[in-house]
């Protein structure tokens, strides 16, 4: 009982965070436009409470909102279920198909991840003093590949899975049109893992955005090192942000 008091309490906050400040809302759109037009398809691999799929939507994307969390999932179908270009995806992507082990945070379940390694670097960390990981889920997990299969190719992929975005990156065997990933400065390691795969992939051109200040940071492109270089000589306290990957 109380758990389940601490998740609604977590999911409440979220959705005051996430959706009860018009600035948030205008600055998603300014961002997101730059790299989704009306009719394209996007993926949101780590929906949430689905602040960027209403951002998507807005903005005439059709969206699969990706979100292994079966609380969180719950509130995007009722969010979005009557929306027929909305289809949400209860599962967890990794760099193959199978299961994996769902690390939950009760009391802020955005925050959970299928990563043992950011539990990990979070404990004790300033700033992240108060996460607790208390149950563990096993959930579905397939790929960007397959996800592509089902539903087509998409214009853009956000992801934001809390450490798991290289392997989320594993999965995918072509680069689509645009795409960004999460990082936090508590694992830069796994910010350089997934900039490298994009390089695999054949993507060229980064830049970021810190926290949810929802604006490019460098006013051009840049490579894959420089921006390597760049998260490395954040200060600690940034703590999170976007990176943005072109062809």
């Amino acid at each position: 009982m109380l758990q389940s008091v601490r998740t609604l309490t977590g999911v409440v906050a979220s959705l005051r965070t996430y959706y009860g400040r018009r600035g948030h809302r205008d600055g998603l759109d300014r961002l997101y436009a730059r790299f989704v037009r009306p009719g394209d398809l996007v993926f949101d691999v780590g929906a949430h409470v689905g602040d960027r799929v209403a951002a998507f939507r807005r903005l005439g994307a059709r969206v699969v909102a990706v979100e292994p969390q079966p609380v969180l999932a719950r509130v995007l179908r009722l969010l979005y279920g009557r929306d027929r270009a909305v289809v949400v995806e209860p599962v967890l992507l990794g760099a193959q198909a199978g299961t994996a082990e769902l690390l939950i945070n009760t009391a802020n379940p955005t925050v959970s991840t299928a990563s043992a390694a950011f539990v990990a670097a979070a404990a004790g960390a300033p700033g992240w003093e108060a996460e607790r990981w208390t149950a563990r889920r096993a959930v579905a997990m397939t790929t960007l590949d397959a996800l592509i299969a089902r539903h087509g190719v998409p214009a853009f992929v956000k992801i934001d899975v809390e450490g798991f975005e290289a392997e989320v990156l594993a999965g995918l065997s072509a680069p689509v049109a645009a795409l960004s990933f999460e990082f936090t400065t508590i694992q830069r390691d796994v910010a350089r893992a997934a900039l490298a795969r994009c390089a695999a992939l054949g993507y060229a051109k980064f830049d970021a955005s810190l926290g949810e200040s929802h604006r490019l940071m460098h006013g051009g492109w840049q490579t894959a090192a420089r921006m390597a270089e760049w998260i490395d000589g954040l200060p600690h306290a940034a703590n999170s942000g976007d990176v943005y990957a072109i062809r």
